[in-house]
Formats: structure tokens, sequence, C-alpha cells
């Protein structure tokens, strides 16, 4: 299965194989073990797949002395067989490798590069597979799954390679990248509102100097507080909503631990003015919980409403009652529903809330928390027309990022033993964040596009192409 001629020979007899089975089972008994029927109706047909799809990459081969790649001519030093990731397994077939003959340059396969070959040995589908499974799962568990499928049967450690390398490509194209998905991306037709949110997942990390962070913290007597070696990953959402507030789409992102979630936001900045360019009609509604840096992010995007998480400004309230009342108190615990009521449906609920910890604080002058959480409310007291809100359909809660950020983040990267480093985590959740977004397929080809490249051959040479035998 070497040669052009030996490929059109295998294709034919992987399909006269298949045929033979086929009508075998006109005079066949009935299937008794029909787990074991599919597995060889698979076998088959993975074994036709890769024969036709070796031929087809066979064809991309070039077999001449001088060829210009980039502007560059690139002369013929060897030609050998090599093994390919197929999406039905592997494929195996001749092909010639091209050098400018500099010296530390490295040679370059015309097959791979008109193919679109990724990382040297994927082709284009079994590598789309193998980055949408490990977005997912694993690498282990990604590993079982393709074993137990059958066709292409990936390694482990291929498997925790290929989304890096692809994930380090990507960072170098992303800016453009981005820009070609926005244009590609619609906005729904029943979109009136467009939501824009960020929060933080704690993200355990290989390089997150836990050692060091628990020897400082020992060698001034201090207990360490929080997970030491954790880091702030960025989670941020755009979200489209109808009329009465019913979420339409959402577009998702995630980043691992950056100063201040930089990039994040000039990605949340990018998507919104997008998106505010193109239907200037959508009412923008920015929405977190009450940390600062958020609403200073926020102060740079154009004029919306701005809205504090309703449900982190119900925890705060719990907690100033708390100070006040005590964790078990019956009095406590009807307050707190009483004034929770009220902060959500009457028009004057901050301010009554505002009122009451006002009273409280002056009953309790020692109880800082009261004093911290009364702060809070006068702080963000613009921000917290939760009745009105409703009642022109917009958002009043954070779920959406929330939700990001557990499904995003924690379910695939915060499992029992895992710590991540900057270059695998960030490609783990750049590829999962563009399945959530529904723009995993159109991020794949801009993605791919980048491993193919032209090959020209010079003006006098007639490129072979091998005809199939009958």
């Amino acid at each position: 299965m070497t040669s052009s001629h030996n490929l059109a020979h295998a294709s034919q007899r992987a399909v006269s194989k298949l045929l033979d089975f086929i009508q075998a089972r006109e005079t066949a008994r009935p299937v008794t073990d029909l787990e074991q029927f599919e597995r060889d109706v698979r076998a088959l047909l993975m074994e036709v797949e890769r024969e036709v799809v070796a031929e087809a990459l066979a064809r991309l081969d070039v077999d001449v002395p001088v060829v210009t790649i980039d502007g560059v001519q690139h002369q013929r030093v060897l030609r050998c067989e090599e093994s390919y990731f197929g999406a039905a397994g592997e494929i195996r077939v001749m092909r010639s490798l091209y050098s400018t003959r500099d010296e530390g340059t490295r040679t370059v396969c015309p097959l791979e590069l008109r193919a679109g070959i990724l990382e040297g040995r994927w082709t284009p589908l079994a590598a789309k597979q193998a980055i949408w499974a490990v977005a997912h799962l694993t690498p282990q568990e990604s590993e079982e799954l393709f074993r137990t499928m059958g066709g292409m049967r990936p390694s482990k450690s291929s498997l925790d390679r290929l989304p890096k390398l692809c994930g380090q490509r990507w960072e170098e194209e992303r800016l453009h990248f981005e820009e070609q998905m926005r244009e590609g991306s619609p906005i729904p037709e029943r979109a009136a509102t467009v939501a824009i949110s960020l929060d933080g997942v704690m993200l355990p990390m290989k390089d997150g100097a836990r050692a060091e962070k628990r020897a400082r913290a020992a060698a001034i007597g201090r207990r360490v507080a929080g997970p030491a070696g954790y880091q702030e990953a960025g989670c941020g959402t755009i979200s489209f909503l109808d009329a009465q507030g019913e979420r339409l789409s959402t577009i998702r992102i995630a980043r691992m631990p950056e100063s201040k979630k930089e990039t994040l936001k000039w990605m949340l900045h990018d998507e919104l003015v997008d998106v505010l360019q193109r239907r200037p009609d959508l009412r923008l509604v920015k929405i977190a919980d009450g940390a600062r840096d958020n609403w200073v992010f926020f102060r740079g995007l154009p004029k919306g409403s701005e809205i504090v998480d309703f449900y982190h400004a119900a925890e705060h309230l719990n907690s100033a009652l708390v100070a006040a009342y005590g964790e078990a108190s019956t009095k406590g615990h009807a307050q707190f529903e009483k004034l929770r009521h009220l902060l959500r449906h009457d028009a004057k609920g901050v301010s009554k809330v505002i009122t009451a910890l006002r009273y409280l604080r002056a009953r309790h002058p020692r109880r800082e928390k009261i004093r911290t959480e009364l702060k809070y409310f006068t702080g963000n007291r613009k921000r917290m027309g939760y009745a009105s809100a409703a009642d022109r359909g917009l958002p009043i809660g954070s779920g959406v990022v929330e939700a990001a950020c557990k499904t995003l983040v924690t379910q695939r990267m915060k499992r029992s033993g895992m710590r991540w480093r900057d270059a695998g985590g960030q490609a783990i959740l750049t590829f999962r964040g563009l399945i959530q977004s529904e723009r995993f397929d159109h991020g794949w080809q801009l993605l791919a596009g980048t491993y193919r490249k032209e090959v020209k051959l010079p003006g006098n040479a007639v490129e072979f192409r091998p005809r199939a035998v009958a």
C-alpha cells in the first residue's frame, strides 16, 4: 500500500470485501450476535474509508525535483512512507519531502500542505473530532471513547498534545479569527436586548506558586486563607434576549488567569461593539456582582442599563441580617424574606432596604459587617432597580455567566488532581467556549485553513494523477 497504483488496488479490494459481505448475508442465517455483526460491518466500512482517503492523499503528493512554497524554491530530498491519523484509523502513504537546503531549516511535505494535515499527523476531520472530544473529556477518557467507537485510535499523549498545538496557533491568529467569526455570527431576529456580564472562577494552577504562598504565610505566622496555588480564570458572556426577557442565545468566553482579566475584557468589548454596530436598536444591559473592577470595565462600554445581580444583592442582605440577629434567628429570617421581597418587587425597594440597614447599624454600632453591607447597598443603589428592570423585560440576574463559570471551566478543569498551565488550559477553554457558543464549526474552518498552503510546480512539470484500477 505504498504506491498510487497499489492504493487504487487497495481501495477496490476493500470495496469488494464489503460487497461480498453484503451478498453473503442474502443466504446466511439470521444474526444471533447483533453487537458483533455491527462491529464487523463497521470494520469493513472503516477499511473502505481508510483506503479511499489514502488514495486521495496520494493524489496530493508531489514528486518533482523542485517546487515553490511561499515564493521560495524547495528541492526534493527524500521520498518515504508516512502514517497519518484519519477519522477511520491509520492511513499510510508514500510522500516526498522538500527542503531549501539552508542550514537549520526543516523539510516540508507538499502532500501535507495541500491536504491541510494538522501538526504533522492528523487529517482535518480526525483532528476536529479529537479536539471536540478533548474539549469535553480528559485525554484518557477520549482515548477510551475512540477505542470503543471504532475508527481511529489515537493515544492519550497524542490527544494531550493536539489541542495545545492547535490552541497555540489559534492564539497567534486569534484577533483575525474573532473578527471573521463575528462577521459570520447572526444576531437573533427577535432579540430586543443584549446583556453583557463577566465573573471569575478559581482554577488550580501548576505554576500557581502554591508552596511559596504557604511558606510566606507560615513565615509571618499567618494561616493560609483560601486555596493556595489557585488563580482566577475569567468568564464572560454576551446574551441576546427577546422583548419578554427570554434568552435566545449566548456567546461564552473564558480566559486563563490574567491580571485584571485584560484579554477577556477586550474580547467582550469587541464583541459588544460589533453587535451594537449591526443592531443599534438593541437595549444594552450590563450585569455583574458588585466587584468594583467589573463596573470600572463597564464604564468604558457604550451607555446602557447597569444592574447588580439580584441574587448577590440578596446574599449581602442576608449577611447583614445574620450579623444583626444571628444565624438561627426566626425574626432575622422573617426580616430577610420581607426585605428581599421588597428589594425585588417594590419600586422603592432598595431605599427601604437601606433604611432598615441604617436602623440596624444604629442599634449595633460595633458590628462591622452591618456597616460593610450598608455601604454595599448605598454604593450600588442606582443599579438595584429590580422591579422596574423586570417590568421592562430586562435581566436582573447574572446566572448566565455563573453557569458559564461552571459548565465552561469547572466541569472540565476542576476534577480531582487536575492542575493547569496557561497554554494547555487556554486551549481547552478556547475550543470549549466555541462549542458552547455554537461557533466551533466556523472557528474550526478558520483554524484548519491555516494548515493549507499552495505548492507551485515548475512551469514545465506535469502533475501526475494516478488512475484508478478497474
